[in-house]
């Protein structure tokens, strides 16, 4: 890795860019901004939803994203999407992206997850080892308007909340929970001094004691023992089920398609000969992404085997591998995963990233959104075995991960998760937005609240309806999906 691709898009370097001079507002400045941009949009406007007549064809989008990613796996990516309508949302950020760009804007902006659905927060350890709740994925991270993300998160509740069975008034209870705690968590943020912005977080233990006088009792068990599993889902877990030993080598087992040894995707055997010094190459270019102290610590462990790996639903087809290292000895695993980054989904409506690699990209949104980061975290520009470029994020594969159980949620609970939500990307959004201007954006009525539950309810509908036309594309043949993996 050169020292350009260190440097933003741009081409400033580092000490220019912290050179320069900022131009700060005072806080009434700020929030006469804030309510400079409800009138020139006003929150009652993020209401409305109808489709252009100029609406892009929703299966060419996908289409479209089809075209850089593995041949093989893209029928399995549209299988997931065909289990549910909520599933199909999972996989549609374009279309949605697509969407949102003709909604109105509040001329705020924010660092962007950019696929902010109820499925893409959860629980992760922090380096201290305290279990955190936060967003975990940051695949389509962008600045850009941030209440994309809050009509995004609320449309998957309203979506969540049909696909099981709960009532219209039900549905609104929810969305509207999460819309409000967002609004007066930011509130909160603008009376906050820069350093306790930064600072906060969502810790689960303080997590379950602000929420004991919502959910039943029985509602924390469940919740808790969640918790629970996500503290086995380490390095050792994985180690343990996803590998085994052959010819007296520790290897990861095969589970075609979705788990594929990299030895197995070669056609020759000077291809073969090559693996382990092109991953070698690897390892040792991206650790000097990471922190020095981090870099000592990977230094202590020695590659042994990669395997491509298929994850989520919209990621599907796009390049994740998994990296299997070991340390003092052979029951010291370090599962890290590779994950292919190409252009977000969001570049095409605000602009493009100021970064060259969209590995960097990602890991500089995760970092700025995140309360705490993963130890491991890091990025790498490669040729593949293909021979073509592509930037990759790297991250730990397992380290206490783990995530809401939707399936088993009533609305009594849907509605404390959706509390957390909004509260998490308030504080996510604080960060790196204008948060005295956008509290002063949303105000201290219902107002906007009400406006994304109407919105959440109308984009819940178009989604249903673009959910169909993927069916019938699978039946007459445009579309190919594999279903059951």
């Amino acid at each position: 890795m050169t020292d350009e691709e260190l440097t933003p898009r741009d081409g400033r370097n580092r000490a220019s860019a912290g050179a320069r001079k900022i131009n700060r507002l005072t806080v009434e400045e700020r929030v006469a901004r804030g309510n400079a941009a409800r009138n020139e949009c006003p929150r009652r406007g993020h209401g409305r939803w109808s489709p252009a007549t100029s609406r892009p064809d929703p299966i060419a989008l996908l289409e479209d994203q089809a075209a850089t990613r593995v041949p093989e796996l893209v029928p399995l990516r549209y299988g997931r999407m065909l289990v549910s309508p909520f599933t199909f949302y999972r996989g549609a950020a374009l279309i949605m992206a697509s969407d949102l760009a003709a909604t109105p804007r509040s001329g705020l902006n924010a660092q962007l997850c950019g696929d902010a659905h109820l499925s893409n927060f959860g629980v992760f350890a922090s380096p201290e080892r305290q279990l955190m709740f936060d967003i975990n994925d940051f695949d389509e991270t962008l600045p850009g308007p941030w209440e994309w993300d809050v009509k995004r998160l609320a449309a998957s509740f309203e979506i969540a909340g049909r696909d099981r069975g709960y009532a219209p008034s039900d549905r609104r209870t929810v969305v509207m929970s999460g819309v409000a705690e967002y609004r007066a968590r930011m509130q909160q943020l603008a009376a906050a001094r820069n350093l306790d912005v930064w600072y906060a977080h969502i810790e689960i233990s303080k997590l379950f004691e602000a929420l004991s006088s919502s959910v039943t009792k029985k509602q924390r068990k469940r919740a808790e023992a969640n918790v629970a599993k996500a503290r086995t889902r380490d390095s050792m877990q994985a180690f343990s089920k996803l590998t085994h030993v052959v010819d007296g080598q520790r290897r990861i087992m095969a589970d075609p398609p979705l788990v594929v040894p990299v030895e197995d995707l070669m056609t020759s055997e000077a291809d073969r000969s090559a693996i382990d010094e092109q991953f070698h190459r690897l390892i040792q270019s991206y650790r000097r992404t990471l922190e020095t102290d981090r870099r000592e610590l990977l230094e202590s462990f020695q590659y042994v085997h990669a395997a491509r790996k298929v994850v989520g639903v919209g990621s599907v087809g796009t390049r994740a591998w998994i990296l299997l290292l070991l340390g003092r000895d052979g029951q010291d695993p370090l599962f890290l995963q590779a994950k292919e980054a190409q252009e977000s989904v969001l570049e095409r409506f605000v602009g493009k990233s100021k970064y060259r690699n969209h590995g960097q990209r990602v890991v500089a949104g995760q970092r700025l959104m995140q309360a705490v980061s993963d130890i491991f975290l890091g990025w790498q520009h490669v040729t593949g075995f293909d021979g073509e470029e592509r930037d990759f994020y790297i991250r730990q594969l397992r380290d206490w991960k783990g995530s809401a159980d939707i399936e088993s949620m009533v609305p009594s609970g849907m509605t404390a998760y959706s509390r957390i939500c909004g509260a998490t990307l308030a504080r996510a959004h604080a960060r790196s937005g204008d948060r005295i201007a956008i509290a002063s954006y949303l105000g201290k009525s219902d107002g906007f609240d009400r406006a994304i539950a109407d919105f959440a309810v109308s984009y819940a509908d178009q989604n249903e309806r673009d959910y169909e036309a993927v069916v019938r594309a699978v039946k007459s043949g445009r579309l190919e999906a594999q279903t059951g993996l």
